[in-house]
């Protein structure tokens, strides 16, 4: 929560924004490995970049990645559940994966996209297309390197549930309940769907990467000015943290999910 309340205090920070570009650098630092990718893969993008970090393994890597700018409206969004609760759990995932991996695991990579946001003059028709620009230059950069995505987007949120957006991997999604069966959280990740969405997992998955977004589209503040960190709810928050990690260590486990 102090990583949510970091970034919010830099204010609105849309992509290839100078306060963006700052907190870039202080959010590198405190994943392991970590770097700066940019968008060569898409032409001249302004400067926007990912930043990437790693727990070196076997391949294919599980992806753990969040979107880390905000929209550029209405004027004063400060994303905190929409961009800053996703980054700073993926940076607090590197830090507990670290000690928790068995020997041998697989390479385990985290990414924050730039450019998630849509720019100005990207209608919701083409969100698509001029929208999501850091995932789909990662994704088009290692090709056959990642073996499964998981997407963290609204995730702390009171109130939160979460059931499968309609756009995800079905076999994924259920590892990723029975994983909050074993934690105790199955109250956050319900059965049924949710409505389909467009975001950072769908470069991924037009790739044939297994793939599934943790996203609570009934958030009510969404896409506003009230989307502020008075919304959160720390124990929820805990509960994705919680079951995202015991499903990387159960993509760890042999075929037949014996230690």
């Amino acid at each position: 929560m102090s990583l949510v309340y970091r970034q919010v205090g830099v204010g609105q920070r849309p992509a290839g924004s100078p306060q963006l570009r700052h907190l870039a650098t202080k959010l590198r630092a405190l994943l392991p490995h970590g770097r700066f990718e940019r968008f060569a893969s898409l032409g001249p993008q302004q400067g926007l970049r990912n930043i990437v970090g790693d727990l070196p393994g076997r391949p294919p890597a599980i992806l753990i990645g969040a979107h880390y700018d905000t929209q550029y409206r209405p004027r004063g969004f400060v994303g905190a559940n929409d961009g800053a609760a996703g980054t700073a759990a993926v940076i607090e995932l590197s830090r507990d994966l670290a000690n928790d991996l068995p020997p041998g695991h697989r390479e385990i990579r985290f990414v924050l996209f730039d450019g998630e946001e849509a720019p100005p003059g990207c209608t919701d028709r083409f969100f698509e297309y001029c929208a999501l620009r850091g995932s789909r230059a990662y994704a088009a950069a290692h090709p056959g390197q990642v073996g499964e995505v998981i997407l963290l987007d609204y995730v702390a949120n009171r109130g939160l549930r979460i059931p499968r957006e309609r756009n995800s991997t079905p076999a994924l999604w259920e590892r990723l309940r029975k994983a909050a069966a074993e934690v105790g959280t199955e109250s956050v990740f319900l059965p049924g769907t949710q409505t389909p969405i467009i975001d950072d997992h769908i470069p991924f998955l037009v790739r044939h990467i297994p793939s599934i977004d943790l996203i609570d589209w009934s958030y009510r503040f969404k896409n506003g000015t009230q989307d502020t960190v008075d919304k959160l709810d720390p124990g929820a928050y805990d509960k994705v943290g919680e079951t995202v990690a015991q499903l990387v260590l159960d993509l760890n486990k042999p075929a037949g999910g014996q230690d």
